[in-house]
């Protein structure tokens, strides 16, 4: 039995329950992993609230990306050893896999060997942020130096991810931010601009920076009307990517609006990396290497403990965390 999360009706942070539940032995292309850090993502709020791309089969887990430590090896598994520290990235459905748990169970696949020195916390707030921004930008985008990118959510683990990387190739990282509370530190961060919302306009800032031309890539993690706004500032030839639906209204098309120029417009998830063979090889290689160079520097907001999973969602929810928040597994 291990102490596990899971949640046995929809709805707010409250439903989470921690459970002592059967972890089982890992089956063929499975390991056992004890967890000792877990990342959390705002997929795990959705899915627990009934409002993810994938509804949750009740009683359900939680948890897609996690730091810990080798204990068993499944069948046809191989580089992997017992005791070696590795992470878990997002490459599963959570209704066959959580790791919101002690010890959890996961495809071999979805698990990377740890860098030396990147000790848990770091490991668990790393893989998805760097590997989002890097398999947007660079692997489908082809993000290039003197390219424009435009950052919605820019506080957010993947937004400060983003900027790291659009920085390492040369480009040029604009943050976007409802208020002026985090402007500060996005500039800290490594934005070149930061553009306050709530105060200032947004096309007519992005075309003013850019000279009239647009930016070559806008990432959002908060589609619904705004992409009309947004679509007015991709550059020709640019595109818009849609990695995240926090507004939890409809997403119109706005092409037809704006007098259907050439506008390129897709939605991104992280498995289109992660379930990848090759895809995940070029991640790995990309992250690891900035790491090493201390070019990527996870950014870690807070640290809750596994009793205090409730409490941690409820300070995701409410939105002012600038990176990551981790939760350690204690044993």
């Amino acid at each position: 039995m291990t102490r596990t999360v899971r949640f046995h009706e929809l709805g707010g942070p409250e439903v989470l329950r921690l459970e002592d539940v059967p972890v089982g032995e890992p089956g063929a292309g499975e390991l056992l992993i004890r967890v000792d850090a877990i990342g959390l993502n705002r997929a795990e709020v959705l899915f627990r609230s009934g409002r993810y791309i994938e509804p949750a089969r009740l009683p359900a887990r939680l948890g897609i990306e996690a730091a810990g430590i080798v204990e068993a090896v499944g069948a046809d598994v191989t580089g992997f050893a017992i005791g070696q520290q590795v992470s878990v990235v997002p490459a599963f459905s959570m209704n066959d896999h959580g790791v919101y748990a002690e010890r959890a169970v996961v495809p071999a696949r979805a698990v990377l060997r740890r860098p030396d020195g990147l000790d848990a916390i770091a490991g668990a707030a790393v893989w998805m942020p760097y590997m989002t921004a890097y398999g947007v930008l660079v692997e489908v985008g082809g993000m290039r130096a003197g390219d424009t990118v435009v950052l919605t959510a820019a506080s957010s683990s993947v937004g400060l991810a983003a900027i790291q990387v659009a920085r390492s190739v040369g480009a040029v990282p604009v943050a976007t931010t409802r208020t002026r509370a985090k402007r500060e530190a996005l500039l800290k961060a490594g934005a070149a601009e930061v553009i306050v919302t709530g105060e200032e306009d947004v096309v007519g800032r992005v075309l003013e920076l850019t000279a009239g031309r647009g930016a070559e890539f806008v990432f959002d993690a908060v589609a619904g009307p705004g992409v009309v706004d947004l679509a007015r500032v991709v550059a020709p030839g640019g595109t818009l990517f849609l990695y995240g639906a926090l507004s939890g209204l409809p997403t119109p098309y706005p092409g037809f609006d704006l007098g259907m120029p050439a506008l390129n417009m897709r939605t991104y998830t992280l498995p289109e990396t992660t379930r990848d063979p090759e895809r995940l090889r070029r991640a790995e290689a990309f992250v690891t290497a900035g790491l090493s160079t201390g070019v990527f520097v996870p950014v870690v907001d807070r640290v809750f403990a596994l009793e205090e999973i409730a409490e941690a969602h409820r300070y995701m929810e409410a939105g002012s965390q600038v990176g990551k928040i981790v939760v350690t597994v204690g044993h």
